[in-house]
């Protein structure tokens, strides 16, 4: 039989008849099928994970329908494209993908990405039909922007209501932003014929990559397939000068989501990207269109936000702050390299400021986990690292006798686990740091062997919901060496090891490209025996921000690795001291400081902002909210910037949604002075802290020199 490629299909589409054009989109449907390569991908596979993952995962029924689900949430995950009757006819394979897996069988996984194309061809006719009428904005309707947790629409006649409401939130949320009816009607009709476009684009490596990665995430969040193409392209962003904003991406649901923002890099340095906002459209220069990209595929997405270095990106931005029904603002970017410099770790003194007497407090901040790999391999004496900067700055701090030292770890993701392993040996003396058990059950111990203290003094970790993996490492290790008193939030709980397999490895024959695995295969344990994993690292003194961290990090993951214990290692603790016996005393400043009193208004209105999943679809009780909204944030963000000696910030700066983003004064370090002041609540509580342990237990002439 003749192959009709996708190329000939899409030219004979542009002259066909209807009944020319029902007939070729059977056709564009029966060609997409697996191929031969993901067969024998989908064997390899499995084996591998089978044979090298750390948590064993059957391949039975269980996880057959495990797989199921995830892959019906990975295609539809807003339940607004399949029915109920659709589900009851794709059930039949519920408890088959096991089998199907065993037998590198995929015709299932490409039936249920057919209808699932159809389905989308079906929604987005109609919503351009809903797009070409009128709305009644003044009708006291509401729609449900969240139905991840819903039932499945009972039939078609369900899904064009919900539709008709989509289409009439998505119409009166650009209204809301000063917006022209014309512009917000070509706006909508390029976003859902985007989204019908591109769904006819993916093909069958993309609807394979769907399904391999249903199977893989049922297992373990973090094992994931990478094809070919997705391989091929991460090499060459490697090589050439492609650049970014520094902020790490995913996807939830339609829309691309803020992961989390990378110290030293042009988000971070903004100040105006944070965790958990939405990205709704890219535009190219000062003064490019926007590319709404709503729907489109993460990768895509981040194809578009690379550039050269200097260039100029602008993302338009829907924060998390602001609720699903809140205002979208535009942020203006110039894309840089995160160099080693921009992530080195720094140092400052605290002093002269209320809850430290005459003590003087040295913070050591750490990014990142950074070490300069290829510098060492050379040999190169002064290669880049962390453990040799921070070596240098205890140093300075010895010399200008600071009477206790804090190593602020907030916002640090992770590294080197060299660099976390060498950097507590500075605090420590000989001895394990961390455990690492293998999928295998072998068990290595990462040693600090220089039994040399550099610094003995009081010492003191911050960490928050962000600081993960060799933060976790370090963190944890003070802690169970009593070594120093760790303050702040639970950690984010990453205590598993990643590393890419190049499956074309397990081809003897060679000649095949079949991508690559990110597979788990080992997990972090903490010398006295608990793992990172999970549960992260409690502190000895909790900020009272620390809430609803059950929700953060690791926690929130589905199939995350639970937490596990294994036997503690031989080491000697250098510290007894109960530091929790200075709770009391945080806990009553903290009550009373206008910086806490913010943070704590600030994170619940984020909690009201994510709970809420209905919004108003009347025009007049939607601009209330909003004005109610800003006007509330405007004035907290007020009260706290008046308490730290900045001026009022104005209800225009809040308002802003010109392509040029208003921006604050810097300060002579090039800092945003409000971004300085928010976090200097919690570092400035951590030295009040460690003054108090420093009061209480230790002469002043601790230092080491």
């Amino acid at each position: 039989m003749k192959k009709i490629t996708p190329l000939l299909i899409a030219l004979s589409l542009l002259t066909a008849s209807p009944a020319a054009w029902s007939k070729a989109m059977e056709i564009a449907l029966d060609a997409l099928h697996p191929e031969s390569d993901h067969l024998q991908t989908t064997r390899i596979i499995t084996k591998v994970i089978d044979k090298y993952h750390y948590r064993a995962a059957p391949i039975d029924d269980d996880l057959s329908r495990a797989i199921f689900e995830r892959y019906l949430e990975g295609l539809d995950p807003n339940k607004s494209y399949f029915t109920q009757r659709d589900v009851e006819h794709f059930s039949r394979y519920r408890d088959k993908l096991d089998d199907a897996l065993n037998g590198a069988e995929l015709k299932p996984a490409f039936e249920i990405f057919r209808v699932y194309r159809q389905r989308v061809d079906e929604r987005i006719d109609r919503a351009l039909k809903v797009l070409d009428g009128e709305f009644d904005f003044t009708l006291d309707e509401s729609y449900r922007v969240d139905r991840s947790e819903d039932d499945w629409a009972k039939d078609h006649a369900t899904l064009d209501e919900l539709w008709r409401k989509r289409v009439k939130n998505d119409f009166l949320s650009l209204r809301l932003t000063g917006k022209e009816d014309a512009k917000i009607r070509e706006t909508l009709g390029e976003r859902y014929e985007g989204i019908k476009r591109r769904t006819h684009q993916l093909d069958a490596d993309d609807v394979y990559q769907f399904f391999i990665n249903a199977y893989t995430l049922s297992i373990e969040p973090h094992t994931s397939y990478m094809p070919p193409r997705d391989a091929e392209n991460f090499d060459i962003n490697m090589r050439l000068s492609l650049e970014g904003i520094g902020a790490v991406l995913r996807m939830e649901g339609e829309y691309t989501t803020v992961q989390r923002v990378i110290k030293g890099g042009p988000a971070a340095q903004s100040g105006e990207l944070g965790s958990g906002d939405r990205i709704v459209g890219v535009g190219q220069d000062r003064k490019g269109d926007f590319e709404d990209v709503i729907g489109w595929r993460l990768q895509d997405v981040v194809d578009l936000i690379r550039g050269p270095k200097d260039s100029v990106v602008r993302l338009r931005v829907a924060p998390e702050k602001a609720g699903s029904d809140g205002p979208e603002k535009t942020i203006t970017l110039v894309r840089n390299k995160i160099k080693l410099e921009d992530q080195a770790a720094k140092t400052r003194i605290l002093e002269d400021m209320p809850g430290l007497g005459d003590l003087r407090i040295g913070i050591i901040e750490i990014p990142t986990f950074y070490r300069d790999f290829q510098g060492y391999s050379r040999g190169d004496a002064n290669f880049k690292s962390t453990t040799r900067d921070v070596r240098h700055l205890l140093g300075e701090l010895m010399e200008k006798k600071v009477d206790g030292v804090i190593v602020d770890l907030r916002g640090n993701g992770g590294g080197s686990l060299t660099e976390a392993t060498e950097l507590t040996g500075l605090f420590i003396p000989s001895g394990p740091v961390v455990q690492v058990r293998k999928s295998t059950g072998e068990l290595d111990l990462e040693m600090d062997v220089d039994p040399e203290m550099v610094y003995q003094g009081p010492l003191a970790v911050i960490v928050d919901r962000s600081s993960a993996s060799a933060s976790e490492i370090f963190a944890a290790a003070i802690q169970d060496y009593g070594r120093g008193l760790v303050i702040g939030e639970t950690t984010f709980g990453k205590g598993t090891v990643q590393q890419l397999v190049d499956l074309d490895r397990f081809v003897f024959l060679g000649g095949s490209d079949l991508g690559r695995l990110r597979l788990t295969m080992a997990q972090f344990y903490r010398v006295s025996g608990g793992s990172t994993q999970f549960k992260g690292v409690v502190p000895d003194i909790r900020f009272p921000t620390d809430i609803r961290h059950d929700k953060e990090g690791e926690r929130s993951l589905d199939n995350a690795l639970p937490w596990a214990r294994i036997d503690p290692a031989k080491f000697q603790r250098t510290g007894s001291a109960d530091f929790t016996r200075y709770t009391d005393k945080h806990r009553a400043r903290a009550a009373r400081d206008p910086g806490f009193l913010f943070l704590m208004e600030e994170e619940e209105a984020l909690h009201e902002a994510r709970e809420k999943h209905t919004v108003s679809l009347n025009e007049a009780e939607r601009r209330r909210e909003w004005e109610g909204t800003k006007k509330e944030r405007l004035e907290r963000l007020n009260r706290f910037r008046v308490s730290v000696g900045l001026p009022p910030e104005s209800e225009d700066a809040l308002n802003e949604e010109d392509d040029e983003v208003a921006e604050h004064p810097l300060n002579e370090d090039g800092e945003d002075p409000e971004d300085v002041a928010i976090s200097d609540i919690g570092a400035k509580e951590a030295a009040r802290i460690l003054a108090d342990y420093i009061e209480d237990t230790r002469p002043r002439s601790a230092m080491v020199d």
